[in-house]
């Protein structure tokens, strides 16, 4: 029932994408650009899939992988994620959005199976060490390949959206990472269901199929290293469809070329070097701020994603069962339901200035994150729900700065660089609270939802210091199509 809903959502998305057309592009282009877009689309939620795969197997493996442990590795790989910008935003700047997918997808792909191997090894017995150092490398080189899917799709999105459209694709963006996480936690769930099965009576054809293919020779161990081997397959697929369908630019897919009306409007012709992509985000006062925005939403995002099964499953509070059998899909829901939300009030109602929704989104993550306060140990419902809503609002805040506020002022010539570092900080975010959170649960859980709470009170204060923030060449097309309407 998950997946229907789940492809049902995606149906929606794509009816709306055709139906938002606000520059009046002709339906070939439409069509083209969905062709392009929906595959690495596609192919970005798996890249979800086969990093956040980490969390399923942590409650799987059981005594093999504490929380400390889990702490360490998941910060160890977002800190590799956050600096491997410094190398990849720029390069994926000189040689394209294609290709940066192409190497998320097929590099993910070895380190997840590598991962899968080592899994195996350790719960069969045949390798016996502590699984933190080697855990810890391979999944930050699996951390290191995933940084390159954000800013390939940002990129190529950069040339294909103009700055009128991007609030909807932001939502676009916000609604993949949404699958993404539906299908690592609801998918990857279902893998170790069906691999810990103790018996294959009566059981659909498909899951004896999964059991048996994975068992690698095995009869009474629980094949988990599925978790990892079936995304990376996912994602080799995926990368096949991206060979043939992406284009980088409409100019390389026969069409005219296209003004979006960013930041590099009038200065395609420039060209940076590495070192000038770098010092133009980090010389600007504007991208930083965006950055620390997305350090903030970074902590709330995988503070709640990352630890609320963990919460769930070790006090065992009676009313949270829905939580856990659900949690990817309800991420998922209300992760489409964020962005868009964010997206269409910045569009719609702030001429698309990002910083007014993030605001209203960020005072909401404090007030949910109080509410888990007050309630963590009386209210499981509660409790539930505030995290369910903070994850809501913490899409729309990521998809409005990374997904978009950071291409619309980096411009299309430095999307990559711009929107890498920006996305960065979200995993510093990430790593900080991972480090944090592995130890301070330890001693109570309630240090969870207080720990939280000063970063949502900070993201508003950013927030509101760029309200009225927008590129000087958005401000100028759109001062030119008011004086075309009022002749």
């Amino acid at each position: 029932m998950g997946t229907f809903i789940v492809f049902l959502c995606l149906a929606a998305i794509i009816i709306l994408y055709f139906y938002n057309n606000p520059l009046k592009h002709g339906k070939w282009f439409m069509m083209r650009r969905f062709i392009n877009w929906f595959p690495l689309g596609m192919t970005y939620a798996f890249l979800y899939m086969g990093r956040y795969n980490l969390n399923v197997s942590k409650n799987a493996l059981g005594s093999l992988m504490t929380k400390e442990d889990f702490g360490l590795i998941f910060g160890a790989g977002t800190i590799t994620y956050a600096l491997s910008f410094l190398i990849n935003g720029p390069l994926v700047d000189k040689i394209g959005g294609k290709a940066g997918i192409l190497i998320a997808a097929i590099g993910s792909a070895i380190a997840n199976i590598l991962l899968g191997i080592l899994t195996y090894l350790v719960v069969t017995g045949q390798l016996h060490m502590k699984m933190v150092v080697a855990f810890s490398i391979l999944y930050s080189i699996n951390m290191y390949f995933q940084s390159y899917g954000a800013v390939s799709i940002i990129k190529v999105k950069a040339y294909w959206f103009h700055v009128r459209e991007r609030g909807v694709f932001g939502a676009i963006f916000g609604t993949l990472i949404s699958f993404g996480v539906y299908f690592a936690f609801d998918w990857g769930q279902a893998i170790v269901d069906m691999v810990q099965a103790k018996t294959t009576d009566n059981m659909p054809w498909f899951t004896v199929f999964i059991k048996n293919v994975f068992a690698i020779g095995t009869t009474n161990t629980n094949a988990i290293w599925a978790v990892f081997f079936i995304p990376a397959i996912i994602m080799l697929f995926w990368a096949v469809l991206d060979w043939f369908a992406i284009k980088d630019t409409p100019e390389e897919a026969n069409f005219p070329p296209f003004d979006t009306h960013d930041a590099s409007s009038g200065k395609m012709h420039e060209e940076f070097s590495a070192i000038q992509l770098l010092k133009k985000v980090f010389s600007s006062p504007l991208m930083l701020m965006f950055a620390f925005i997305e350090l903030t939403s970074g902590v709330l995002r995988n503070g709640i994603m990352q630890w609320y099964l963990i919460f769930a499953r070790e006090l065992k509070q009676p009313g949270s069962e829905f939580f856990i059998e659900h949690w990817g899909l309800l991420l998922c829901i209300f992760g489409i339901i964020g962005g868009f939300l964010g997206g269409l009030i910045s569009d719609n109602f702030f001429q698309s200035r990002r910083a007014p929704p993030v605001v209203f989104l960020s005072i909401f993550m404090f007030i949910m994150a109080l509410m888990m306060a007050i309630f963590l140990t009386s209210s499981p419902v509660i409790v539930g729900s505030a995290a369910v809503l903070i994850s809501m609002a913490v899409i729309g805040v990521h998809s409005l700065m990374s997904g978009t506020a950071a291409a619309d002022f980096g411009g299309r010539k430095a999307t990559a660089t711009s929107s890498g570092i920006v996305d960065g900080f979200v995993y510093l975010g990430s790593g900080i609270q991972s480090f944090s959170l592995g130890y301070l649960t330890s001693w109570d859980w309630h240090w969870w939802p207080i720990f939280l709470m000063p970063f949502a009170l900070l993201g508003t204060y950013l927030a509101l210091k760029i309200w009225k923030e927008l590129p000087e060449a958005t401000k100028k097309y759109m001062a030119e199509v008011e004086n075309v309407f009022m002749d």
